[in-house]
């Protein structure tokens, strides 16, 4: 039976970007996704620097534009008091913008990329359970396609890139090591002909708007406010729910929309308070949404998810290739995402809290913003392994005899 040096549960950005990563530097991959591949999810879509550094470094980044993919200049912040900041994005390290696709696009694209570079993918399949040794570690999961056909995929290593809901983390029962308080409702939808020249931020009577150019001419319009008063705002229905919240947060961007085009279907997400999960044990590990996850008003999931992709290849790769023993690896993989992490985590769970005033929300946005420029700053630093699948065989992986 073939044994894979590493089954990726999740097939999105998470996923697929690990995978991509993996099967570059000649490791034996599949990688099992229940959905139909090309299949749109709830996303910001907004990527910020560090993840368009990662799209630049692995030589993918033609691709989103070449889709017809806008390119994001500026960022314009709306506040309360009435006043606007613009903030200009700075070219550097090969970013000259920012880009926020849609999810169809952006995640065929990284799955495509992978099976390019020789990963195996398997669609619309779900896993079932995790398979064990007699030892207890984690060696692959049990598999069922849609047509219920079963398939058992030994792996050396399993890892989970299957959301905020992992199967994985759950079979494993990885602990949460750290708990999140505060949590966004969302609704957003898809507008065409909305006049905007980047991404735009407005915070206002404790709710959050934004504008995200994305593909086909379309703009992302979202509106956020504190989970546990949504209930209360939604009773007359979400497209009430939408317009009054818009129009707390930024009236002007309501006029805006009012002489736009055709507006698409409301779009809702109900919250979840952040939280990060331990990302490695015996056999395992967890990557994006299924390690760490927090609230999306700081439109930096898809970010962490390439970062967080590249550091558990290079984590996985050195458990083959370095003799130093797995867990030491994989435990230096989750304190590096920690360390990368931390800062942006705390002020997020307090813009997501939205008792701010706008002197406060400033302050935290700095800090944000100063988390997302050493997040780049460390991810440039790096030597750039996987722009390129090796294509020496003499650098192929063979599975490591010892689960150490």
């Amino acid at each position: 039976m073939k044994v894979y040096d590493a089954v990726i549960v999740g097939g999105r950005v998470a996923g697929a970007s690990t995978a991509l990563l993996l099967a570059r530097a000649g490791a034996r991959v599949a990688v099992v996704e229940r959905s139909r591949l090309g299949s749109d999810t709830l996303s910001t879509h907004a990527l910020m620097r560090a993840g368009v550094l990662q799209l630049v470094r692995w030589g993918l980044l033609e691709r989103v534009v070449s889709a017809g993919t806008p390119s994001i200049a500026s960022a314009l912040f709306h506040y309360g008091d009435g006043a606007t900041t613009r903030v200009s994005i700075r070219p550097a390290a090969g970013v000259d913008a920012l880009y926020a696709p849609r999810r169809y696009l952006l995640d065929r694209l990284l799955t495509d990329a992978a099976a390019e570079a020789g990963a195996e993918i398997l669609p619309e399949t779900s896993v079932t359970g995790v398979r064990r040794d007699d030892s207890g570690r984690v060696c692959g999961v049990h598999t069922a396609d849609r047509a219920g056909h079963a398939r058992e995929l030994p792996a050396v290593t399993t890892v989970g890139a299957d959301g905020i809901r992992s199967t994985v983390a759950e079979l494993v029962q990885a602990p949460v090591i750290r708990h999140g308080r505060s949590a966004s409702a969302v609704l957003y939808r898809y507008v065409a002909e909305l006049r905007t020249d980047g991404y735009e931020w407005a915070y206002s009577n404790g709710t959050a708007a934004g504008l995200i150019p994305t593909n086909n001419g379309e703009t992302c319009v979202f509106v956020a406010v504190a989970a546990d008063q949504f209930r209360a705002i939604r009773r007359a229905g979400k497209e009430h729910a939408f317009a009054s919240l818009l129009e707390r947060a930024a009236p002007g961007l309501r006029d805006r929309m009012a002489s736009a085009g055709e507006a698409g279907r409301l779009y809702g997400w109900a919250g979840v308070p952040g939280f990060v999960r331990r990302s490695w044990g015996p056999g395992w590990a967890l990557v994006g949404d299924a390690g760490y996850y927090k609230d999306p008003i700081t439109t930096h999931g898809l970010t962490d998810a390439m970062r967080d992709a590249e550091l558990l290849a290079d984590a996985i790769l050195a458990s083959h290739t370095s003799g130093l023993p797995r867990a030491t690896v994989l435990a230096r993989y989750q304190a590096t995402r920690d360390q990368l992490s931390r800062e942006l985590f705390a002020a997020t769970e307090t813009v997501a809290g939205y008792g701010w005033d706008t002197d406060r929300l400033q302050t935290l946005l700095r800090r944000g913003s100063s988390a997302m420029s050493d997040e780049g700053d460390y991810l440039e630093s790096r030597p750039n392994r996987f722009a390129a699948r090796a294509s020496d065989d003499s650098h192929q992986l063979t599975v490591a005899g010892s689960p150490s």
